[in-house]
């Protein structure tokens, strides 16, 4: 097998940096293409040629042949990456064994639980035009009840599956490190607040957090940076809404 050609298409985002992460992870050679949402870009025909969704992140890579592919969906991205490359199970386990079942376990949860419930909070909390009670409420009642199915399974665990970091873990850090975003303090989850920390202590996360500009832990520590970002968000989605009813 030749040396990877990996082109990563992301942007700054829990998705993106899933990716980015977990190509630290494993040490391999990687040309990142900003794709710059407020732009829309992620709907142009370049991108939509690699996510036919238009969504990021997206991967390319060459076989020896000299074909290409394309991978799309964060989740499939990452499963593709250590089932290709990670041939000492560094943050993996060899297909078919128990872990390797449990650490896809994991990984669907978050990308069916965790990551869309979180992703609504986000938007009604921080986002929407209206503040409406009742959908603020849902989401955000919804994702601590996942939280804490992460925080009782680490009551006596340091990683989620086999005592060591796993595409599992990177797929779910990058919104828990978010989650006051959403208006939920990590603090009710004590395991899941350590276990947060201890990712964030390992390199390739320290990294990879910040492909391609800088990562926004830090400024959710900051209530007046907070509150700008928020506002920057709060425009964009108006500006696409008019857009969307024509009245731009």
């Amino acid at each position: 097998m030749g040396p990877p050609n990996i082109v990563l298409y992301t942007g700054q985002s829990p998705n993106g940096i899933k990716i980015s992460i977990t190509l630290e992870e494993l040490g391999l050679p990687y040309t990142v293409r900003t794709v710059n949402m407020t732009k829309n870009e992620q709907k142009s025909e370049w991108f939509t040629e690699t996510n036919p969704n238009g969504r990021i992140p997206a991967l390319t890579d060459t076989f020896d042949d000299g074909e290409s592919i394309r991978i799309f969906e964060s989740g499939s991205i990452m499963q593709y990456l250590v089932n290709r490359y990670d041939k000492d199970y560094e943050i993996s386990f060899p297909q078919g064994t128990r872990e390797y079942i449990e650490m896809t376990n994991w990984l669907f949860f978050q990308n069916a639980g965790i990551g869309p419930m979180q992703g609504q909070a986000n938007h009604f909390v921080r986002y929407a035009a209206d503040h409406i009670d009742y959908a603020v409420t849902r989401y955000q009642t919804e994702l601590r009840r996942l939280y804490d199915v992460l925080d009782k399974h680490l009551q006596d665990k340091d990683y989620l599956v086999g005592n060591k970091c796993t595409i599992a873990d990177i797929a779910h850090w990058g919104w828990i490190t978010l989650s006051r975003w959403a208006g939920v303090e990590l603090s009710e989850f004590p395991k899941l607040k350590a276990w947060e920390e201890r990712m964030l202590a390992r390199p390739a996360v320290e990294k990879g957090r910040h492909v391609p500009d800088r990562h926004h832990r830090e400024l959710l520590q900051d209530p007046k940076l907070m509150e700008a970002f928020e506002k920057r968000g709060k425009a964009f989605y108006r500006q696409k809404e008019k857009e969307a009813a024509g009245t731009v």
